[in-house]
């Protein structure tokens, strides 16, 4: 029985030595075709395509011999060695990296990586891929058949960015092509390949380049250093004192965004986005949000709310909701406004989480009742906030509203 397995990594350039050396004993040799055809296989060990990696590994754990793994790039980043080192297989792993796809990608394309997303994309993780590249601006895509750069650009559709699309990396087919997302469907492309996709509203040069740089990687110098604190004042959002209604109060933002709970992948709706304030914050948490509202005013301040925090917003002006209907699927949903249709056009579309509020409780039985026909289980709380004045403590302002949320059964 195989105990120790070496894994190596290919990029195109000539096989190292430790790597000839590993293949030379090797009496097993699992790979991909392009792989398999390598001159240092040896031809009498045996051969295993790679298809199902776990199926793959318990092959390779109950040989009698030497094994060695072939993978494209780093086999430690997105790749075999995870599945591997799974316990169950009990295997050593011995790895012979090789540079990874993504950084020959953004070498071929001249660009600093350190500030990018990196997401896989396959029929199972395609639309939450995508809400990333709406929501970043430099994100490095490693797609898989059927979850190319044609659908990513599909999905994209109203979304601008511009797309580098490196084919056959390392090989004598390998193809850089640098296309705007609305001329990518135009074209055929050959697997494997990796995109990057760079680009969004007040990007400038893409992710903060030419800039000192940030320190922690996958985040842009402004990401990773934003303002401290969510829920912050609503004056942070140029909000005024007369246009703080309950639906726009600090305290019933707090609670609306921990109630929706925006993480990177997700889209979110914000359905009277007002000041923009929810949708921002929702944005900063590295969530794609689209961001809806009847008023011209509203979409403008949303648009400035995300200039101002550095985040990628989709503004729609429109009624709900009837704007909605051509708009990608959500994730979650805050109805800031738009009355009871709304909220059922919401639960037709299926989201995981719909949050909205009511200023009466007759109001929000209604809201309630919709829910739960919609198929949610409904949760309702009275919150209350008073605004003191530190100097006096005495009462400045005082807000009674009802939260509901709504997860789907």
């Amino acid at each position: 029985m195989a105990d120790r397995v070496t894994v190596i990594g290919w990029d195109g350039s000539p096989v190292s030595g430790p790597a000839r050396a590993a293949l030379g004993a090797a009496t097993l040799v699992a790979g991909a075709a392009h792989h398999l055809a390598l001159p240092e296989v040896p031809p009498t060990a045996e051969q295993v395509r790679l298809g199902s990696l776990p199926l793959a590994a318990r092959r390779i754990a109950q040989h009698r011999g030497s094994a060695v793994v072939l993978a494209d790039g780093d086999p430690g980043f997105f790749g075999v060695v995870r599945t591997l080192r799974a316990p169950e297989h009990g295997l050593e792993v011995e790895v012979v990296p090789a540079v990874s796809s993504v950084a020959a990608a953004f070498a071929r394309a001249g660009m600093p990586w350190d500030d990018a997303r990196v997401v896989v994309a396959h029929s199972r993780t395609l639309r939450r891929a995508v809400n990333v590249c709406r929501a970043h601006t430099k994100v490095a895509v490693l797609t898989a058949p059927g979850a190319g750069p044609t659908e990513l650009a599909l999905l994209l559709e109203g979304v601008h960015r511009t797309f580098v699309i490196c084919e056959a990396l390392g090989t004598a087919q390998e193809r850089t092509t640098v296309l705007t997302s609305d001329r990518v469907a135009d074209h055929r492309w050959r697997d494997p390949n990796v995109v990057i996709v760079v680009g969004g509203p007040g990007s400038g040069t893409p992710a903060g380049e030419g800039s000192a740089g940030g320190w922690l990687a996958g985040r842009s110098p402004a990401e990773a250093e934003g303002p401290r604190g969510w829920a912050l004042p609503a004056a942070e959002y140029g909000t005024r004192p007369a246009d703080d209604t309950e639906g726009e109060s600090t305290t019933l933002r707090a609670a609306q965004l921990a109630r929706l709970g925006p993480r990177v992948g997700d889209l979110v709706w914000d359905i009277g986005c007002g000041s923009g304030a929810a949708a921002a914050e929702a944005a900063r948490f590295g969530a794609a949000v689209i961001a809806v509202d009847r008023t011209a005013d509203a979409c403008a301040r949303a648009t400035a709310a995300a200039r101002q925090f550095g985040v990628q917003l989709h503004v729609v002006h429109g009624g709900a909701p009837q704007v909605l209907e051509d708009l990608p699927e959500p994730d979650v949903v805050r109805i800031g406004g738009g009355g009871l249709r709304t909220v059922a056009a919401c639960a037709d579309r299926r989201p995981e989480r719909i949050v909205t509020h009511a200023a009466t409780r007759d109001e929000a039985e209604e809201i309630g009742r919709v829910l739960s026909a919609g198929g949610y289980a409904v949760e309702c709380a009275l919150l209350q906030s008073v605004d003191l004045d530190p100097e006096q403590w005495t009462e400045r302002e005082r807000a009674v509203v009802f939260l509901l949320s709504g997860s789907r059964m």
